[in-house]
This record gives C-alpha cells, structure tokens and sequence, in this order.
C-alpha cells in the first residue's frame, strides 16, 4: 500500500467507524458464535500474495464484527466503561504514524515532556496534593497501561523505600553477596495489605513479587469499607510474629460494588508514627481505577479525603474519561524511588541529557512506549474540564435514573446505594434464581450485564458505560430486564 492508496483506504475506514459507532444501537450487543468460530473464516495461514484492500475491508463485518462483543454500545451494562472518543481516535491515528518508542527523553523529546504535562494537568484537575506534580519537583506521573500494572509497580517502589531505610541496597549483583543475602532475608518477611473487596489484580502483584499478603475484612456498616482497626491489629501482629508490613493497597471504588475505603481512617495507620514507634512508614498506594474519573467534579471528591497521606495513585482515563484504552496513569509521591526501582543502564541507552529530564523507561517495567499522550492531549483540549464533568455528571444521573426505575418495582431490591456510575441489585429471592435471570438476559443479546458475589450473595451489576448512553436506553434496558424476570419469576413460582 503506498501513500495513495493509504489515503482511499484510510477514508473509507474512518466512514467505516464513524457509521459504526454512530450504528450501535441496531447490533446485538453479544456476539452469536462459539469458540473456535474463527478457524472457518480464517486461512490456517498467511496469503503467499499481499491482498488488495478491498478484500480486506469487505471482511470486517463477515470476520471481526461478527465475533464483536460491542463494548461501546449503549446497552452494554457490565464490567465497568472502557472509555472512547472520536478526539482519542484522533490520537490513536497520530500516535500510530508517529510510531515512535519514547523510552528516553533523546528517543522522543515530546513523547516525554508532553506525558509529562499531561499528568500535571490531570493532577489538577482530580485536586491531588501538589506533591504528585512535576511542578513540585518532588514527584510526578506516568502513563501506564493498566491498573494493574500500577500496582505491581507501587508494590515494588514500596519494596525499595523499605530496603533503602534499612540500607540495603537494591542493585542485584552476585547472590552470594553478604549484602544481598541480608536483602533477600528482609523480602522474605514483607506483607502487603488490602481489602477482601479489592481488584484481582491487588492479589497478583503479590503473586508475581513473591510477597504476603494479607485480604483483610471489610467493614459492612460502613459501605464494604476496609476496617482500619482490623488493619491495625493485623499489622501489629504480624510485626510481632517478626514480619515486615510495607504497603497497604487502598481502593476508591471496588470493581464489585463501588465501594469506597476510607483513607482518612487508613492513612494514619500507614504514617503515624506514634502507632507503631521506630518502624518504617508504611507504603499508601490507592487505586482508584474507576471511580478516579469522577474527582475532576469537585461534589465527588470527599471519596478522596485524606488522600494526602498516599504514596502513590492511580486511575484509569480510559475507562470514565473518554481516552482510549490503553491510558492508566499513575503518581508517585517521590520520583525517586520509582527511578531507582527499575533502573538498569547499559551503554546504548545513556544519553547526554540524562539526570535534566525523566526518562519514562524507569518509570515502567517494559522498555518501549507509545506515544500515549496525544490521547490524553485532544480529549482535554477538545472537551475541556467542563465538557468532562458534563460527561460524568450525565452518567451518573443515568445510573440514579435506572436506580428509580427499579425501587418502583417491588419485585426487586437494591444492594447498597447508588455509587457512581454503578447500581447493584437482585430479584428478592434466592442466588440460583437471579443467575438464571441474569443468564437468560445475556443470552438474549439486547444487553449485557456481569455479576458478583459478596458474602456468598448473587448481585446482578448495572452499570453505565458507553459515551452514547441516554434516558431512552436506561429505560430499553430496563424494560429488558423486566420481561425476562417475567419469565423467571412465572417459572420459579409455579
């Protein structure tokens, strides 16, 4: 394809979304296939000969689209919102001609710099204490892919900060170094600390760094809050056991109900040190993935009261924030841990500007980057703060609309309030009959929703998540979900 072609292609591909995302509402929003589907439309190799693009293009709708569930729809109720603009596609397209991999500031100078203000100016928006900006010259942000990857990362910035005020140090030379072995020892004792609420993904940073960890209880009166007088006592008596706690991962809005740990309450465990005289500090990372988005509306942000006392934040712009996956960004209080958390520096990689500038490849656990920030740049600039909290304001009223809908029908109960974007409810009744309510509707295809489980109790999620989503669909959908707990109920009560 050369640079005429590219553009007749390029044309017909961006009528090809546009009509797309503008069609939503006429697709199913789950696909009708099985696994495996693909093997009968798909050559079990490669063509000898490259293949015009028509032929490409006339197989997007018989190949991808039918295997598509339609996250972007506005029926598409489950899991939490993945994020999409046509501001962000934008990005997207420049970011992929770019093509460049900005590891170093000398690899793509505005590749760095404009992440760089782009975490400021997202800092500022959320409210979070000038110490996590550039512009205080103590900490600063970086984009990450995933949450996850956020919280593997703080685990290990938490790990060096221990290590280094024990003065032990981090570098990995010969294992049968003397210091090594007294570093090695400490690491086997390190617990990290979270809610028995939080993500999965809390549990496997712990997996992949070998560490402890313990799910702690949550507090029932109070919302499925962590209970940071259960984090106390656990603390203390793991220290007298002769282990090390270090991090304590806090969560502002659970994937499974929305629910909000009380950093006010938690902080003070983590840094006071009267509670537990000559120790550390504890490590304070707080994962807002979700609900973060919301902090830019200044009525949400009691939900981050105390945040003054983290170490580090993330939240993801690509779920509630209209910047296409993947854009996960994340703070640190102290950039310098972060920098010596992941620093190896062999000769191709040195550049002449080095210590004047961040160089994001040791800010990440990967060495290449995209140019993620073009993304971040178009949303904000296109929307503006206003367009944004326009955005989630809408979203949330939607929720509370689909929350009166439901309190009208006294077939149904809602579990907890109303927080968010996100309503969690059930069939007055028992779990097997709610799993065949909510099965039945995904099967049907008209909408999609997921479910949890807390304390051995089914609860049916709803939550709202495409950018497209208006009163008619909240309505739509709640009108789907009647009719087929019509047929539940007639078949459970006869």
């Amino acid at each position: 394809m050369d640079a005429d072609e590219f553009r007749v292609a390029a044309k017909q591909l961006t009528d090809y979304i546009a009509d797309y995302i503008e069609g939503l509402r006429d697709r199913p929003v789950l696909p009708d296939v099985q696994p495996g589907y693909i093997n009968a439309l798909v050559p079990a190799s490669a063509p000898e000969t490259g293949e015009p693009w028509e032929k490409l293009f006339n197989d997007i709708e018989g190949v991808v689209m039918r295997g598509m569930t339609h996250w972007h729809s506005p029926r598409f109720h489950a899991y939490f919102p993945t994020a999409n603009s046509y501001p962000a596609i934008c990005g997207d397209m420049l970011s992929a001609a770019i093509a460049c991999i900005g590891f170093t500031w000398n690899a793509a100078p505005s590749c760095t710099e404009l992440e760089m203000k782009m975490m400021d100016w997202l800092a500022q928006m959320l409210a979070l204490p000038e110490h996590f900006c550039f512009s205080s010259g103590q900490g600063g942000g970086v984009i990450q892919g995933t949450a996850s990857e956020s919280t593997l990362i703080a685990l290990l910035c938490a790990r060096v900060q221990l290590l280094k005020e024990r003065g032990l140090q981090h570098k990995v030379t010969d294992a049968d170094d003397e210091g090594n072995e007294a570093k090695y020892e400490v690491m086997s004792r390190l617990v990290a600390y979270t809610s028995s609420q939080a993500h999965s993904s809390v549990q496997k940073a712990a997996m992949l760094s070998a560490t402890r960890i313990r799910l702690l209880p949550v507090d029932e009166a109070n919302g499925l809050s962590l209970d940071a007088d259960v984090l106390a006592k656990t603390i203390e008596q793991d220290r007298r056991k002769g282990l090390i706690p270090f991090i304590v991962i806090a969560t502002l809005g659970t994937t499974n109900t929305c629910a909000f740990d009380n950093l006010q309450t938690i902080g003070p465990v983590c840094k006071d040190k009267a509670v537990f005289s000559k120790q550390e500090n504890i490590w304070l990372h707080v994962d807002a993935a979700y609900a973060g988005s919301a902090f830019i509306c200044p009525e949400y942000r009691q939900y981050m009261e105390g945040i003054e006392y983290a170490d580090s934040f993330t939240m993801n712009p690509h779920k509630w924030l209209l910047v296409n996956f993947d854009v996960n960004a994340f703070w640190v209080k102290n950039k310098e841990l972060i920098e010596k958390a992941f620093n190896v520096h062999p000769e191709y990689l040195k550049h002449e500007n080095e210590g004047k500038i961040p160089d994001y490849r040791h800010w990440q656990i990967p060495l290449g980057r995209r140019f993620r920030s073009l993304k971040m740049w178009f949303v904000f600039r296109s929307y503006g703060v206003s367009g944004l909290q326009n955005h989630i304001r809408k979203q949330i009223e939607l929720a509370h609309l689909f929350g009166d809908l439901l309190q009208k029908d006294d077939r149904f109960e809602m579990v907890d309030q109303i927080r968010m974007g996100l309503v969690c409810f059930r069939l007055k009744g028992n779990n097997a009959m709610n799993e065949e309510l909510i099965n039945s509707i995904n099967k049907s295809g008209d909408i999609f929703l997921t479910p949890t489980k807390v304390k051995e109790r089914f609860i049916i999620r709803f939550a709202v998540c495409a950018r497209t989503t208006n009163e008619k669909d909240i309505h739509y959908s709640w009108n789907v979900i009647k009719k087929f707990a019509d047929s539940v109920l007639a078949k459970w009560n006869s």
